[in-house]
């Protein structure tokens, strides 16, 4: 549970160096961004990746947070790797595997006895390879790495695609698959393409309803889902310096929403603040020794259009709040314009939950903020119309909260406070509907929300908002309601109108926990022994995949080409089948079942050519596979966008998927299908999308001469003995290219571990 201080000192002191050496490399002031990845070089790069337009560039992280849904994957490719310890600091946090049903403590007691076998297995590899491990009921991996373990100008990866929420305290922070992690543990360089540079500049000052929340909607509004592709977004600026470091964590958090890689926010009063308040005043005191090399020079924030990218604007004090949504998290509207906006699109007026806290909203001030509009309702006798569920985000905030007398607050306007973990956020919520085909409207303070992401329900409309706005909402329990400028009408029959929210940014009293769920890993973990039950249905010790045969790919079926959206949860979904992520032939049974068959129009209905029949895409791919016949998925725009699942990756190369074709992919997505040794390529004219048909035979060449830079040709044979041929891209490096032709850079670690 510590925090490694003379690691940080070990970070802090190749600052100096680092960035006087890229200065002179570069002729050139430096960005907060640049200045943490130049101190976070490999010592292989530090000397000659200086400046832009380098490709890939291999960094060497300070630590790795895993969260238990990843981890049992990530864990099982580390113990393949021959090390007896983590080479990094590493942590597991419990908090994807609890259920939201009936509240915290019942929700808590189920998930510790059907998840035995895994937080077992989690906890006995954590003892023997020297992670910290944090118990179910912990809090959020995001929310306790802010609390314990983030610290400004440090760089981490984790596990989860909102792994940035440590941008808050001026990390860089960034979510990966779980064979990335395995390479940290490992020992080994972690390679990322160098990012392209957004800044955002704010001016001004939040008051009355807009919140930190309302900054990141503002910005997925303007970015959209992909605007922050390979792209690092650093924050800077006078209102960056007002708002709290949680509240930086929310922005930083929901960046993932955007496509970037991470979000980032420099040093300064507030986070000095937070630390010292998280008891880690020695941080912040290194911190302060180093100050000038933990936020960009003055002269990049004076002429921001000279070093970043694309620079954005937003004045905190003309701010909106904001709601977002339905169906996707960029779909912005400020307040003054969403009860038309609903009205005119149709969707559904009635508020049937809202639903606060989650990894980007759980911090005492939210929960204050919130509060403060709860006992409003009840001072004002008003009744909550919709179903209100508050999920804190850690031990630590649940505890001060209650002993501070919010928890009870919430309550009595008729809240249900539920276990302090991912639950609803992450599609584990079992929903009390009458009619779960009715089309109906929920709220939260969450950072997604695609279709039947949090309760697997298509007519479910989803929006995103801050958690003062939420608990608002779900106390009218009217999506036209304005709660700046309306009234409702209370128990008394009288009109009456909320007053702005009030919130504490750090609590008076301090924070405080009798237990916050934390294990110490063995100190000599050599003889400690990882049991896996060869019958049990959720963990499976993994088999290598099979190298590259050294030849084209030839005679491939098509088994689906998905039209529109896919993200990770149409391609491995969550909810019940996290239950399954410790294993990976069980839960390849839901390998693309939320897709839609561009030939159909439905989803989990794909073609089978050798029976002719349709049928689910899990059993067609296994009948593939049985008769020794590799297949291509076609996908759209920005496929695999969403979490950072390595499982949506690992699943198709089970199941002998041979290559996935798209017009563009997510980032993080793209490299799992990397790391894996499976074949990830593009359209190099989208267009040829359009000529893939549904009983083609597909060919890929090149690939005996695979390289950088070099495309490929992909060959159709349509049934009517035609044929077309178009050329497709890739982003694959040298290295890349190994991890290809060996199956999977875990079978390249392995043997270097061996040799």
């Amino acid at each position: 549970m510590a925090f490694d201080l003379d690691m940080i000192k070990k970070v802090y002191d190749r600052y100096s160096t680092r960035t006087a050496a890229a200065r002179k490399a570069t002729g050139k002031h430096l960005t907060l961004t640049e200045k943490i990845l130049y101190a976070h070089l490999s010592e292989g790069d530090a000397h000659t990746a200086f400046g832009r337009g380098i490709d890939y560039v291999d960094f060497a992280p300070d630590r790795v947070a895993m969260q238990d849904a990843t981890a049992q994957m990530a864990l099982l490719q580390f113990m393949q790797a021959g090390r007896p310890q983590v080479a990094v600091p590493s942590t597991v946090h419990c908090d994807h595997l609890i259920q939201a049903k009936v509240g915290a403590d019942a929700d808590l007691s189920t998930a510790k006895d059907v998840n035995k076998e895994v937080y077992d297995f989690l906890a006995s590899v954590s003892d023997k390879y020297g992670l910290g491990f944090w118990k179910p009921g912990a809090g959020i991996i995001h929310q306790v790495v802010l609390e314990n373990y983030a610290f400004p100008g440090g760089m981490m990866i984790g596990t989860d695609s909102h792994t940035p929420n440590a941008g808050g305290l001026g990390m860089i922070a960034i979510g990966v698959g779980g064979a990335d992690a395995c390479d940290v543990m490992a020992g080994l360089p972690w390679e990322l393409k160098f990012p392209k540079l957004i800044g955002v500049k704010l001016t001004g000052k939040l008051s009355g309803w807009t919140s930190a929340k309302d900054v990141i909607l503002k910005v997925a509004g303007i970015l959209t889902v992909k605007g922050g592709t390979g792209a690092i977004v650093e924050y800077f600026g006078e209102g960056a310096q007002s708002l709290s470091a949680t509240g930086k964590g929310t922005i930083c958090n929901m960046g993932a929403e955007i496509g970037a890689t991470t979000s980032i926010f420099g040093y300064d009063e507030k986070a000095a603040t937070y630390l010292k308040g998280t008891k880690r005043a020695e941080i912040a005191e290194l911190a302060d020794a180093v100050k000038e090399h933990l936020t960009g020079d003055p002269e990049v924030y004076a002429n921001p259009e000279q070093y970043f990218d694309q620079v954005i604007e937003i004045n905190l004090t003309e701010l909106e709040p904001h709601v977002n949504g339905p169906f996707t998290p960029d779909l912005a509207w400020p307040i003054s314009k969403f009860a038309t906006a609903v009205k005119e699109n149709g969707w559904p007026v009635t508020l049937e939950v809202g639903l606060i806290g989650s990894c980007t909203n759980s911090s005492y001030e939210d929960i204050t903020r919130s509060a403060s509009i709860a006992k409003q309702a009840i001072d004002k006798h008003l009744k909550t119309k919709a179903e209100f569920t508050i999920t804190p985000g850690s031990e630590l905030v649940r505890y001060t909260v209650e002993r501070d007398g919010y928890l009870g607050t919430f309550e009595s306007m008729g809240g249900v406070v539920l276990a302090n973990a991912c639950g609803p956020c992450i599609g584990q919520w079992a929903r009390h509907t009458d009619d779960p085909t009715r089309k109906n409207s929920i709220i939260t303070s969450f950072n997604r929300n695609f279709a039947k992401r949090q309760d697997g329900n298509p007519n479910t409309h989803a929006f995103v908002a801050s958690p003062e706005i939420v608990t608002a909402f779900a106390i009218a329990g009217d999506l036209t309601f304005n709660p700046l400028t309306d009234t409702l009408t209370n128990l008394n029959g009288e009109q009456v109108k909320f007053d702005e929210p009030v919130g504490i940014e750090m609590p008076i009293k301090g924070y405080a926990v009798e237990d916050a769920g934390y294990q110490a890993p063995a100190e000599d973990g050599s003889k400690v022994e990882v049991k896996v039950d060869p019958k049990s249905s959720r963990l499976q010790l993994l088999d290598p995949f099979k190298a590259w045969e050294g030849t084209d790919l030839t005679g491939l079926k098509l088994l689906i080409k998905a039209k529109g959206k896919c993200t990770t949860d149409h391609i491995s979904m969550a909810g019940p089948w996290l239950k399954f992520r410790g294993h990976l032939d069980n839960i390849s049974n839901n390998m693309l079942i939320g897709a839609i068959n561009y030939f159909n129009g439905n989803a989990d209905s794909v073609k089978n050519e050798l029976t002719g029949e349709y049928g689910p895409v899990p059993a067609t791919q296994r009948d593939y596979k049985a008769h020794g016949i590799g297949t291509v998925v076609v996908g759209d725009e920005n496929y695999g966008e969403g979490s950072s699942r390595e499982h949506a990756a690992m699943e198709p190369r089970h199941l002998g998927v041979r290559a996935i074709l798209v017009k563009s992919f997510a980032r993080i997505h793209e490299t799992n299908l990397k790391k894996q040794g499976m074949l990830g390529i593009t359209f190099a004219d989208s267009n040829d999308y359009e000529k893939i048909q549904e009983d083609d035979t597909i060919d890929i060449l090149g690939l005996t001469t695979f390289a950088p830079g070099k495309q490929l040709t992909v060959v159709l044979h349509h049934k009517d003995g035609s044929t077309d041929s178009f050329a497709v891209n890739h982003t694959y490096n040298a290295q890349q290219i190994e991890w290809f032709k060996a199956g999977g850079a875990l079978n390249i670690i392995r043997r270097q571990m061996a040799s």
